[in-house]
């Protein structure tokens, strides 16, 4: 029928599902694509698909390059940590591309106004609010993106099970619905997600099955700095992790980390040491602060912010054993400047001198920094991708770093202007230092 009955009109009829399809039934949106028939692994041919530039370096670094055609990615972190802003930046920027923002948690107008806080203006970007996925395929179904973002995927909801948005089942049937999408059309999907209270992503666990990748967004409220760490990767490391810093105009891509990390001073201090750090598969260097101090009430007080208390505590019991350093009875504080936490034990060394160095009262030079692990005997450990952690040294002008003297196999020193000195136990690093 094409007149309507209303205005007279003709040809102004609009398709509008209203009716809930049956459980089982295929999708008006799918039924374009052929099914699926078993074929040999031989016989498979393998279409080299170019990755979709995200023109975000440091989403692309996390993805392994970029996006895949056809790809599920999950990104979740607390409320107000930056993930609805991330992803309009993502589909603001890629304007080679048609990309669908589907919002069901704000208004059109609240997301222009985002974007026009952002200063990214694209035309190729179109917001939809909407949360139920019949009508979310029979949008997709007319404007064919070549990116899809959800936002999110707990306010979803699908007629095929009756319960409210955000429970168990209708995220695990919404995921389920978008996953078919996804691999059936060859788009790139991202799904925002919740977390509980726990810090684990909300719903299912079979949820984070589904999806290609999983990308946990975190950061301090108390510093402006980002990070975005891949907890799952098929087709790519699971060790990268990009990082930003929160401004009024949206997130800036920090492609130097060590600039927000190394805070500047002009005063010598002591208690301060340079850390040659691996956060996956990046260097980066990281300033670690140490205080010693008498203990003023009777039991010492060992703090510890940014680094494992315990470890600590093992490093000051090899000082005291091993090097005859009387710290038993002395209050210990160490914090890794810029709120990071960091795990990586080839930053022993510098806890380890940014300590004596508190101890003694005299400064390190600020252009030397520290690559090793320190073992309970008091020697100096090899660490693994030394020569990353050089270069990254060398490059931002440092002119020294200790490293392990077993670190040193197929080692060109000649590589590197920065100079390498290397150390085989404590008292070896504590004669460089103050002697």
């Amino acid at each position: 029928m094409g007149k309507c009955t209303s205005c007279g009109e003709w040809n102004t009829l609009v398709e509008e599902v209203i009716m809930r399809e049956e459980k089982g039934t295929i999708r008006s949106s799918f039924r374009d694509f052929k099914k699926a028939v078993p074929v040999k692994i031989s016989e498979i041919t393998i279409a080299h698909d170019p990755r979709l530039n995200t023109h975000n370096q440091e989403l692309n670094r996390v993805l392994g390059g970029g996006l895949v055609p056809g790809s599920l990615t999950l990104i979740g972190g607390e409320p107000g940590i930056g993930k609805s802003t991330l992803m309009l930046q993502v589909a603001l920027q890629c304007r080679d591309h048609k990309t669908l923002y589907i919002s069901g948690e704000e208004s059109e107008q609240q997301i222009r106004m985002r974007a026009e806080r952002l200063g990214i203006s694209n035309d190729n970007c179109f917001i939809l609010t909407e949360t139920n996925t019949q009508s979310i395929f029979q949008h997709l179904s007319d404007l064919r993106p070549a990116i899809l973002v959800i936002d999110s995927i707990q306010t979803l909801q699908t007629d095929i099970i009756e319960s409210s948005a955000g429970s168990v089942s209708q995220i695990r049937e919404t995921a389920a619905e978008l996953q078919k999408y996804s691999k059936m059309t060859g788009i790139p999907v991202f799904l925002i997600g919740h977390i509980t209270k726990d810090g684990n992503l909300a719903g299912p666990k079979i949820l984070e099955h589904m999806v290609d990748t999983v990308l946990q967004f975190e950061g301090d409220r108390n510093y402006g700095y980002r990070i975005l760490r891949s907890l799952k990767n098929r087709f790519g490391s699971t060790s990268e992790l990009g990082i930003y810093e929160m401004t009024d105009k949206g997130l800036r891509e920090v492609s130097n980390p060590s600039e927000i990390l190394l805070s500047q001073r002009d005063d010598d201090i002591s208690g301060i040491a340079i850390a040659a750090m691996m956060e996956g598969q990046r260097p980066m260097l990281i300033e670690t602060q140490a205080l010693v101090s008498s203990a003023v009430y009777g039991t010492p007080q060992r703090a510890s912010n940014g680094f494992d208390v315990r470890r600590l505590n093992m490093l000051l019991a090899v000082l005291e054993k091993r090097c005859g350093f009387k710290l038993g009875h002395k209050d210990v504080f160490l914090n890794i400047a810029g709120g990071i936490k960091a795990d990586d034990p080839a930053i022993d060394l510098a806890v380890v001198a940014a300590v004596l160095s508190s101890n003694q009262d005299i400064f390190i030079d600020p252009k030397t920094c520290f690559a090793a692990e320190v073992g309970l005997s008091g020697e100096i450990r090899p660490i693994n991708r030394v020569e990353q952690r050089i270069s990254e040294a060398d490059k931002l002008g440092f002119s020294k770093i200790l490293i392990s003297r077993y670190n040193t196999k197929g080692l060109d020193f000649n590589r590197y202007a920065i100079k390498i000195i290397t150390v085989a136990a404590i008292v070896d690093v504590y004669r460089n230092l103050f002697k």
